[in-house]
């Protein structure tokens, strides 16, 4: 049976689960001190959280932020969330949206990376605001109609219907192509966070480098030629700098990629493998299981969130 909008709580409340997985859910809420959501299970699908006003607080895991106007803030599938109106806010105003992130929306999220999937894209330039909240409205939009409607004439959209499912492969690609938007515009935008204090300015633009594209085929000769350092040089000061060595760390960024390419895709798991920069499926199977705990199969089936 298909799940509608009327099916769905008008605000939710503790314990109520999240929407199912892949579907396109997404709402406009304005709450009071006092709101409050819990989901100690997490979610099968992504939610994201975009502030247009007031502000509010989101935990996942261990992580835990504040959002503020014109902060997008996205939780990734599994890790038990809460989130609600801080303490010293009047209200909070935000969009939300569950769905299942397209694998293209991670390279663009993953310089805001909180740790245990949170994100937080902060803060969306004054002058792109308006843009974005045009993307929601018409995303809010395209998830209503019906198949084959015409589009609606402006300000006849249904105001007193907070929440909307995208149910058809239009109506949910629309939403998505609306979602994806926001992602591009903040992300894009947003002021990254700074690297480390005394972290070599070369050594912050490996890790900048790794974590764009972890499937690239990346050595330490590669990587050192692109900071202009020797091999050894490079291997030597990240390793001090770090914790870790330069293949150490793109490794465990190989293993992330995959797992969110886990979560989020139906690729064969030989084509994750592949797409996260592991020539041999044996290795990359070998080496799943020591990071996480299971082959990559038992993951997608219910597997922890990346980041544990």
């Amino acid at each position: 049976m298909p799940v509608t909008a009327d099916g769905l709580p008008g605000t939710a409340a503790p314990g109520v689960p999240a929407p199912p997985a892949g579907l396109v859910v997404l709402g406009r809420y304005d709450e009071a001190p006092g709101y409050f959501v819990n989901r100690p299970q997490g979610s099968d699908s992504w939610l994201f959280t975009w502030t247009a006003a007031g502000g509010g607080e989101l935990r996942h895991g261990s992580a835990a932020t504040r959002a503020g106007a014109g902060d997008l803030v996205a939780l990734a599938p599994g890790s038990p969330h809460g989130y609600g109106v801080a303490p010293d806010a009047p209200h909070w105003r935000f969009w939300w949206v569950h769905c299942q992130a397209r694998p293209s929306w991670l390279p663009w999220l993953r310089p805001y990376d909180r740790g245990d999937g949170l994100y937080v894209v902060t803060p969306t330039p004054a002058a792109l605001r308006a843009r974005v909240e045009s993307a929601f409205h018409r995303m809010r939009t395209d998830a209503r109609r019906p198949p084959g409607a015409e589009e609606p004439a402006p300000g006849r959209e249904a105001p007193d219907d907070r929440i909307a499912v995208a149910h058809d492969t239009v109506a949910r690609e629309l939403a998505l192509c609306a979602l994806e938007e926001v992602i591009l515009l903040t992300a894009g935008a947003a002021r990254r966070r700074p690297p480390a204090p005394g972290l070599d300015p070369r050594i912050a633009h490996v890790q900048e480098l790794i974590a764009a594209d972890p499937g690239a085929p990346h050595t330490v000769d590669s990587l050192a030629a692109r900071v202009a350092l020797s091999p050894s040089r490079l291997a030597h000061l990240f390793t001090r700098q770090v914790g870790q060595s330069p293949m150490r760390a793109l490794r465990e960024a190989r293993l992330r990629h995959a797992a969110r390419l886990l979560e989020a895709t139906d690729l064969p798991v030989e084509r994750v493998a592949t797409a996260s920069g592991f020539v041999s499926p044996f290795h990359f199977h070998r080496v799943f299981r020591e990071r996480f705990g299971m082959p990559p199969g038992a993951y997608r089936s219910g597997g922890p969130m990346v980041g544990a």
